[in-house]
């Protein structure tokens, strides 16, 4: 296994670990619960951010930047789809 399926792996997971978060925090209705849950969402969140950013610096990451036409473009075509 290489490094960068490693992190791969380690970026899905700490992904699929903030939905669990989340869905705690929503869902709980104790107080001292609620906070336990949404301290753990904000640290695996900040993991998951400096996972990406390791993955961006070593070009394993691509992000690509959109032309404003195509979002426009975008953006009209779900207009008239809600009309």
């Amino acid at each position: 296994m290489n490094d960068k399926l490693i992190m791969e792996s380690i970026l899905l997971l700490l992904k699929s670990t903030v939905e669990v978060y989340v869905h705690g925090t929503l869902e709980s209705s104790n107080k001292t619960i609620h906070s336990a849950l949404k301290n753990g969402l904000d640290e695996i969140m900040k993991m998951q951010f400096d996972v990406f950013l390791k993955m961006k610096d070593a070009g394993w990451y691509k992000i690509t930047n959109i032309a404003p036409k195509m979002i426009e473009q975008s953006y009209k075509k779900l207009q008239n789809k809600e009309a």
